[in-house]
């Protein structure tokens, strides 16, 4: 255990802010090592770039931003705001004070509160809610653009203006911000502006771009998608009955009724580690709590994220207010608005407008 040297409080070794005030704790322990069989995050989860693209769905680097794990209350994640000063009072049209909307889950708070009451989101961190991911068709953006990286305590690591031209493409080439990271590829994303609208795409990267999607608003996945909730990056896959081989000898495995998918988990470049079906009732997964947990992740939270099938058998994920969010790797070119985060290579981007 490691004691808070602020507020006293006792926390496991692994946690890096206190749970009781937010402090970031002293290290007096080493840092646990990585689950699987003692190999490090980035021989696992990503591919340093040394100037060859290669064809994507290989997995993504580690995320330098998520900095803790879901019990910290400063949430070092994927950051939800803008840096600023404690949240100013809103106030309703008769002129008495509002709720404050906490920025991760949209949760009510009153005004005096400084952690939101139901995900433990620092409030007073914030400035005002941003909107992030799931960006509408509406979503629209006018005049300068500019990408902001984001450290794992939200603050701002710098940034980059993207041009007035209608396409440019970013990535370790670019120089700036960019320059320092071996996870992003020479050409990494291609950003297109369209009248008032801004639009991603991924440039054939090593590593792939990933979209943060909305706390409590579902994601509709196809088979094929990748996405990411912590350190585990998992890929929805078609079930499909075994053929016959060439010479043929018949394939048996176990049934797969009442099953509308499967979730591979990507553990290496074109390699797929443990499968978990997807029953027509859908999947919980996190932490501690649902149907498919990593206990060893502390970037996932207890319960982190639901993939619910609907009637029709579309399959969609959720993100369930978790600390650190969930992404979704694009395929397609897909409008961004200000106040998104995007995960490129091993750093986090606030698209600001």
């Amino acid at each position: 255990m490691i004691t808070c040297q602020k507020c006293g409080k006792e926390n496991q070794d692994h946690y890096k802010f206190c749970l009781g005030c937010g402090a970031e704790l002293a290290r007096e322990v080493a840092p646990k090592p990585y689950p699987r069989g003692g190999a490090a995050p980035e021989a696992v989860h990503g591919y340093a770039d040394r100037g060859t693209d290669a064809p994507p769905e290989t997995a993504a680097a580690p995320l330098a931003g998520l900095g803790g794990t879901e019990a910290t209350h400063a949430s070092p994640g994927a950051p939800r705001v803008r840096p600023g000063p404690e949240p100013a009072a809103q106030f309703a049209s008769n002129g008495a004070a509002a709720n404050i909307a906490c920025p991760q889950c949209d949760h009510s708070n009153p005004t005096g509160n400084r952690f939101c009451a139901s995900c433990g989101y620092k409030l007073n961190l914030a400035s005002v809610p941003i909107k992030t991911g799931g960006s509408g068709p509406t979503a629209g953006v006018a005049g300068e653009v500019r990408l902001t990286a984001l450290r794992a305590d939200g603050t701002e690591a710098g940034s980059y203006k993207l041009g007035a031209a209608p396409s440019e493409t970013i990535g370790r080439d670019t120089g700036s911000i960019f320059a320092g990271d071996s996870y992003l590829s020479p050409r990494h994303a291609v950003f297109t502006r369209k009248g008032d609208r801004l639009f991603v795409s991924d440039a054939r990267s090593l590593n792939g771009v990933y979209l943060k999607i909305r706390p409590n608003a579902p994601w509709p996945l196809r088979f094929g998608d990748v996405f990411r909730i912590g350190q585990e990056i998992l890929r929805l896959e078609k079930v499909e009955t075994p053929q016959p081989s060439a010479d043929g000898v018949q394939r048996l495995g176990s049934p797969s009724d009442g099953y509308v998918a499967r979730l591979g988990l990507v553990i290496g470049r074109d390699t797929t580690g443990n499968a978990f079906p997807v029953p027509k009732t859908g999947l919980h997964l996190g932490r501690e709590r649902g149907d498919v947990l990593f206990p060893e992740d502390g970037y996932v939270s207890g319960l982190h994220c639901r993939l619910g099938v609907g009637t029709d058998s579309s399959i969609s994920i959720t993100d369930l207010g978790s600390s650190n969010g969930s992404f979704v790797r694009l395929k397609d070119e897909h409008p961004v608005a200000s106040g998104d985060i995007l995960l490129m290579g091993q750093q986090l981007f606030r698209i600001d407008a």
